[in-house]
């Protein structure tokens, strides 16, 4: 069973910037896909950026490419999702996954979630 727990969410002017974390704990974190999702209020959860397992490779939606960087720590078990440039439609809460594979084609493990508004 893993853990996922997220923090730095919060409040930020259009333009600015924000670093996501999300702490893992038990199973093999290097084994594990790990990814960002978010949900907006009256919309679906969808994929914002994830990382592979073994060779580090990120992938993004269109909407946050060039703006947002993924990364991840395996020796602290931490991935973190650093939004930059953001704007008001980047509002929703963040969700970190984890997936037992590769990539995160399905997600295994959900965290909690972390609120990111965004104002003009």
């Amino acid at each position: 069973q893993v853990q996922l727990v997220e923090s730095g969410g919060g409040l930020v002017q259009a333009g600015g910037s924000l670093r996501l974390s999300c702490a893992a704990s038990g199973g093999t974190f290097r084994q594990y896909a790990m990814g960002w999702f978010r949900q907006a209020p009256g919309k679906d959860r969808e994929f914002v950026a994830a990382i592979s397992y073994f060779s580090g490779t990120p992938s993004y939606a269109d909407s946050v490419k060039g703006r947002f960087a993924i990364s991840r720590d395996n020796a602290k078990k931490i991935v973190i999702l650093d939004m930059n440039s953001l704007k008001p439609e980047d509002t929703a809460v963040y969700y970190c996954a984890a997936r037992n594979g590769p990539t995160i084609a399905t997600v295994d493990y959900w965290g909690q979630g972390t609120q990111v508004t965004v104002f003009s």
